[in-house]
């Protein structure tokens, strides 16, 4: 069920109610975010952007012990019962994108250009976040739901741990996405003319 470039971005919300129905193939998961690790852009094409993709057990996995780091966090007398409803809405979804950021190449990139080095680390969450977002969109046009979310740097040590991450990526953002099982509230938007000025 794709959908054009327009419409997957007007649809592309974040979707917390989500099932573990395969919408498509995981071989067709694969190729949408390896499109865009490929060809979404970065500053002085340092392609810095590293994505990890957990499906199944993986995936389940990610979710327990997010939650379980959460109720150390938080302590035994805390009312976790919110959280744990979130918690298990992530779990229930189909599979989750780990994005990294390889602070390796942004060092040697502020060694190799020094005049630049203050903005390279910026420029990096810049090319994260589009990579985010066309991943999020590429979803979106296969029929899947999903939402970003942002457990780093709790859970950082135990998903290197876990998954075997080399120790200069550093993990910015978690996407759980499945099948959308109820439609995302409503989204208001400020005018226009207050965000967008044209020049002739």
């Amino acid at each position: 069920m794709r959908t054009d470039f327009y419409t997957a971005i007007e649809k592309r919300r974040s979707y917390y109610a989500l099932g573990k129905e395969a919408v498509t193939s995981d071989t067709r998961i694969q190729e949408v975010v390896e499109h865009a690790v490929k060809h979404v852009p970065s500053a002085f094409n340092s392609q810095s952007t590293r994505v990890c993709i957990l499906l199944g057990s993986q995936h389940d996995t990610l979710w327990e012990m997010t939650t379980n780091i959460l109720k150390e966090t938080v302590g035994p007398d805390a009312d976790f019962t919110a959280t744990q409803q979130r918690m298990d809405g992530f779990k229930a979804a189909y599979g989750t994108i780990l994005f990294f950021e390889d602070e390796e190449v942004v060092k040697q990139l502020q060694e190799r250009f020094p005049l630049y080095a203050d903005n390279f680390p910026l420029w990096s969450e810049q090319t994260s976040g589009m990579h985010q977002f066309a991943i999020w969109t590429g979803l979106e046009a296969e029929g899947y739901g999903a939402s970003l979310q942002h457990y780093n740097p709790l859970i950082d040590v135990a998903v290197a741990q876990k998954w075997a991450i080399p120790n200069t990526w550093k993990l910015r953002a978690q996407m759980p996405f499945g099948n959308p099982l109820a439609e995302p509230n409503e989204k208001t938007f400020q005018p226009l003319d207050t965000r967008v000025k044209i020049y002739k």
